[in-house]
């Protein structure tokens, strides 16, 4: 019994040296391994972009919206400018369009 146990202390590490040495390759270069970390970091850096540009777009939009609350000038600007209104006491004409 005192052999098996010198004997398991002795091979044991070597044993699990082998392991290491052929199993972290194996895992690294596998389809799980390094391959798929390098895919995972390309799409988080896409998604932190993608969020980079939603930010910038509400806070465009934000900024309008206290523009059409804050600014009469702004809201006569778009009802003139996209929904072609005018003032009652405007007079509008209508020209042909030069060719």
């Amino acid at each position: 019994m005192a052999s098996f146990v010198a004997l398991a202390e002795r091979l044991l590490p070597a044993l699990i040296l082998v392991l290491a040495v052929i199993g972290a390759p194996l895992l690294m270069f596998s389809t799980q391994g390094l391959p798929k970390l390098r895919a995972l970091e390309q799409e988080l850096t896409q998604v932190r972009r993608e969020n980079d540009e939603e930010r910038r777009k509400i806070a465009f939009l934000r900024q309008t919206v206290r523009r059409l609350k804050d600014d009469p000038a702004a809201v006569e600007r778009i009802a003139r400018d996209e929904l072609g209104l005018v003032r009652k006491d405007e007079v509008v004409f209508l020209l042909p369009r030069g060719r």
